[in-house]
């Protein structure tokens, strides 16, 4: 321990707020060199290489072929598949010496195309899968949470190249099952969900989330308990309760509603329900309007909203740009009228409604017993909420939070066409290349372990993945039967393949026992007073329990635990 690089805190680090990263700091695993960006101590290291490990053998097992893809990409191959202009800010783009535009590739879908264009030649080579582990930077506006959502980070990603869209699916599915089998391993219990692809693209697409309590994950989580079905917020749909939509206004009639702006001052003047007024919520979407129509107790999903209408960027209109664009101050704006000037979207949950109460583009008044005319195209755009009905088995819906820690993509041919990357099939025909994509956080999840595994002490590694898997800690280094009992166990696990460390620093006890809960060694072996006796003392982090025993049986003790881990 003495020569181990490592600094333990006494205090959490002030700009931390997810529980993995103020233990990390804490504990010396890492540190923070720019925003979003920290150095991986060797502590940390040590982790990393374990979830890369067991991530390698899972995919080798299923097939899949490492390579190493470069971390600088061509802007040129990013223009072939018409992402250059379109991935956003979060690309990092700059220019060499010779004025090439080059980019920090935050993933690799252009370069492996590239790569299989004129290797992968014939259908009788296909299907493949491919994957590495490699950096990627994403010039996040907001990083945080450390390690959960940084700039640059480790991933592991894959891609597979297909004749069909049968052999796709197939690969998909082995893909899912190794990727299950390597979070269990990791000790993680994750729940696959439906997913947006976002600007990876492809239409089928699901989500590897580690389910939390805690504000720390990124997403709410739908799912089911009386189903399989779960769903990412962004790709969640419901059944809603249609029985409540229709009012007693059976004529249209415009209505006085003097500094009555929100749907719930509007709800309770009128004596009607939220779920009876069709409220409209401006947006802006790559630069321009977009009006959506939206049952009044729900709320806009954006990057639904984003999907449906095509764009890359969005964000609610301010006040003054609802003026400039419907001539009304926002709360009392409608569809009406507009139907040319600016897109507009009805939400599928207004349809249905009957006799509902709209705004009059008309300053404090509204319209009630309206109904909708002509034929109207209903979109999902609504975010589901708790309570709603599964769209599979009509039971209630529940909703946590989660940590996105993999995630797999049906790109189908969203690549391999506009890069024209082709293959020969059967027939001596040109075809491109139907292909699958396969993404893991290396760095994501190794601290979703320890937002799942902590307590009030410190890190409670999953034995798979802990830096080491035993500390031996004698507790007065200066007597010479403690120095000589811990001496021996350690050589003992060493011999024995145990990754142990020797806590051989003149601290204090209290000190050596806080860093190794703290630093989250699943077992600790502590050499005092008891070693005239013949015994010593046993604690395993992750139940907190304290025994006695002698050196030999928590040598063996450790040992059939790590070689559990070994099969």
């Amino acid at each position: 321990m003495s020569k181990l690089f490592v600094q333990t805190l006494r205090d959490f680090p002030q700009d931390a707020d997810a529980m993995s990263h103020k233990l990390l700091v804490r504990a010396g695993y890492i540190k923070k060199i720019a925003n979003g960006i920290y150095s991986y101590l060797p502590l940390m290291q040590r982790v990393l290489k374990k979830v890369e490990q067991i991530t390698r053998e899972e995919l080798n097992k299923a097939g899949a072929q490492e390579l190493l893809m470069p971390f600088v990409q061509p802007a040129e191959l990013w223009q072939k598949s018409g992402r250059w202009g379109a991935y956003g800010k979060e690309l990092l783009r700059m220019k060499d010496r010779h004025d090439v535009e080059l980019c920090l590739g935050p993933t690799h879908e252009e370069v492996i195309t590239y790569i299989a264009d004129g290797i992968l030649t014939s259908y009788r080579q296909l299907p493949v899968n491919l994957y590495q582990f490699q950096l990627k930077f994403r010039d996040e506006i907001r990083p945080r949470f450390g390690l959960l959502r940084g700039r640059e980070f480790i991933m592991k990603d894959g891609y597979s190249f297909h004749t069909s869209q049968k052999s796709l699916e197939e690969e998909y599915e082995n893909m899912a099952k190794a990727y299950k089998r390597i979070f269990e391993r990791c000790g993680l219990d994750t729940k696959m969900v439906q997913s947006d692809s976002g600007a990876i693209g492809g239409k089928v697409s699901h989500e590897f989330m580690v389910l939390t309590k805690t504000q720390t994950g990124e997403d709410d989580v739908f799912y089911c308990q009386n189903c399989d079905y779960s769903a990412n917020s962004n790709h969640a749909v419901s059944i809603l309760d249609d029985e409540i939509t229709t009012t007693a206004f059976n004529k249209e009639e415009e209505i006085h509603t003097p500094n009555v702006k929100t749907i719930k001052d509007l709800a309770e003047f009128l004596n009607v329900k939220e779920n009876n007024i069709l409220k409209s919520v401006m947006y802006i979407v790559d630069s321009k309007p977009v009006m959506v129509m939206i049952r009044g107790d729900k709320e806009v999903e954006e990057t639904k909203l984003l999907n449906v209408t095509g764009g890359l960027e969005i964000r609610k209109a301010t006040d003054d740009e609802v003026l400039e664009y419907t001539g009304m101050e926002p709360g009392y704006m409608s569809y009406s009228g507009l139907e040319n000037k600016i897109k507009i979207i009805f939400d599928k949950s207004a349809k249905g409604m009957k006799n509902f109460i709209i705004g009059a583009n008309k300053p404090e008044y509204h319209i009630k017993g309206v109904n909708f005319k002509g034929d109207i195209n209903f979109v999902d755009v609504s975010l589901v909420k708790e309570g709603e009905l599964c769209p599979v088995c009509n039971k209630p819906l529940f909703v946590t939070r989660g940590i996105e820690v993999g995630n797999i993509f049906q790109l189908g041919t969203k690549y391999s066409e506009p890069m024209k990357a082709y293959y020969t099939d059967e027939n001596g025909q040109n075809k491109p290349y139907i292909m699958g994509c396969y993404g893991i956080g290396i760095t994501r999840t190794a601290a979703s372990a320890i937002e799942k595994h902590h307590d009030e002490f410190g890190i409670i590694w999953p034995l798979a993945i802990a830096p080491y898997h035993c500390v031996v800690v004698p507790v007065n280094i200066q007597d010479e039967l403690q120095k000589e009992v811990a001496l021996k166990i350690y050589n003992e696990l060493q011999n024995k393949g145990v990754e142990v460390v020797l806590d051989d620093r003149e601290d204090r006890a209290g000190v050596k026992f806080k860093d190794a809960d703290l630093i989250g060694f699943p077992f600790r072996i502590t050499a005092g007073k008891t070693v005239q006796d013949g015994l010593i003392e046993f604690k395993t982090r992750q139940t907190g329990e304290v025994v006695t025993m002698t050196p030999d049986e928590a040598v063996n003790k450790v040992v059939e635990e790590v070689n559990k881990l070994k099969g």
